[in-house]
């Protein structure tokens, strides 16, 4: 992998070069602003890749949304070395083209598209949202505006955004081969509906959903190497890749498929508890608290019971993370807690008492509203929106991973990907017989289908 990003960061410099020319010439363009600023050398090699810089020369004018390179670095660097191959020139320019506007678009303009869509260049539409007081295109943050240029104007954004990707079709009766994916509880819930839907279209053999954890799934992956994809509900490790790459899988790819509000839950029965502080989870779940008085005073002492993810989890891992810094000791030694890797046992003991409280993905809970009830955290309730914006302070991403060489020496398991990214829609959401975790920015889906077309060589 090291090699590989070294590569990639050469061909930046190569194709940069070719910009310091005009930038010297003491023009003011859009691209020679670009080329002239040091947080765009990944997006001028890109624009100098695609045979853009003419176009984007001339006289427009035109709006750029302009990712700086840190934004660039939030994509995988086997997706960039994808799009800087020659042969897929076409797909670069509609990733770039997409961020751009025909006319000159200032911020004041911007502001009055919110909540409305707009026409780029490349065709496809973006839209303009708020985030508070920030100006969102897609699910990038506009982070600066109105830089000027003789041709039209620039406005930097956090990440870059990607136009619609399409994938082959898949027809599951035609696929064959086993199919053996492991890891997160949290991820389970999905990946068991997609492999039910990818049945009941027609494919006739088996795929292996096993529940054990993030951790575990993790461990059966990288270093067993049993399994064809990992579910997990936190991103690999550096410690879990290096793992990988001992036995031979490198690249590990990314595929970002959902958001859990990792719900924290009560009985039912439980009327009181309305909303928790995250430093009200750290004194119930460490034990501090040993009644529900303790935590406020205008509630009944109902003992507190605990009941947790075991330490294999990756939504353990999220928990502790967010609640005790990383200290797994303050929740792992909280006297009497229990533990199961199982979020259904974890269901049973909250609603079995009123003083019970649990924590596991949201999925679990439209299912079990008869007996258990999410709280808020922070006053804020886990929803599409929140957990979406970050307003929701548990709220995580789900992911998929697996390798190019899997994908192309077992073609069943590119294919059941390649239909799980296509059927996120018919598996995600509230109704009943779908999953209730939340769906990801159109950005994401398309950041995965490329991660796909890297992964099956396309």
């Amino acid at each position: 992998m090291k090699a590989r990003i070294i590569a990639l960061i050469a061909l930046v410099a190569v194709l940069v070069a070719p910009l310091a020319a005009i930038n010297a010439q003491g023009g003011n363009t859009i691209v020679d602003i670009a080329a002239g600023n040091e947080n765009f050398k990944t997006l001028v090699a890109a624009v100098t890749a695609a045979g853009l810089v003419e176009t984007l020369s001339g006289e427009g004018p035109f709006t750029v949304f302009a990712p700086t390179d840190e934004a660039f670095a939030k994509v995988p660097a086997y997706v960039i070395e994808y799009l800087l191959k020659p042969e897929n020139k076409d797909l670069l320019v509609r990733v770039l083209t997409y961020h751009v506007l025909p006319g000159k678009a200032m911020a004041a303009d911007a502001m009055g598209l919110v909540g409305k869509t707009a026409a780029t260049v490349e065709g496809g539409e973006v839209e303009f949202t708020m985030l508070g007081d920030a100006l969102k295109i897609n699910s990038a943050k506009i982070v600066a505006t109105d830089i000027e240029a003789s041709n039209g104007v620039i406005h930097v954004i956090d990440t870059v955004i990607i136009p619609a990707v399409e994938l082959p079709e898949v027809n599951p009766a035609a696929v064959t081969g086993n199919i053996i994916t492991a890891g997160s509880s949290t991820v389970f819930p999905l990946s068991r509906a997609t492999a039910d839907l990818f049945r009941a279209e027609g494919f006739a053999e088996n795929v292996e959903v096993a529940s054990i954890g993030s951790g575990a799934g993790y461990e059966r992956f990288c270093k067993a190497g049993e399994s064809d994809i990992a579910n997990a509900s936190r991103r690999i490790r550096a410690s879990e890749l290096a793992d990988c790459a001992a036995i031979g899988r490198e690249p590990v790819l990314e595929f970002y498929v959902a958001i859990d509000a990792l719900a924290v839950v009560v009985s039912v029965e439980n009327t009181y508890v309305d909303s928790l502080t995250k430093e009200q989870l750290a004194a119930v779940f460490s034990g501090t608290a040993k009644t529900w008085a303790d935590v406020n005073p205008a509630w009944p002492a109902d003992p507190i019971t605990l009941f947790s993810p075991g330490s294999d989890s990756g939504t353990f891992d999220f928990f502790v993370e967010e609640i005790f810094a990383r200290d797994a000791t303050k929740l792992l030694e909280a006297p009497g807690v229990q533990l199961s890797e199982d979020d259904n046992v974890l269901v049973e003991g909250v609603s079995g008492s009123r003083g019970a409280i649990g924590y596991f993905g949201y999925a679990y809970v439209p299912p079990n509203a008869a007996k258990i009830r999410p709280i808020a955290i922070e006053g804020v309730e886990p929803n599409a929106v929140t957990a979406e914006s970050g307003a929701y302070a548990l709220a995580r991403p789900l992911f998929l991973y697996t390798t190019p060489a899997i994908m192309q020496e077992k073609p069943q398991v590119a294919a059941f990907i390649n239909f799980y990214l296509q059927n996120l829609d018919n598996t995600l959401g509230t109704e009943p017989g779908k999953v209730a975790y939340f769906p990801v920015s159109s950005d994401s889906v398309n950041l995965a289908k490329l991660a796909w077309l890297v992964g099956a060589g396309e």
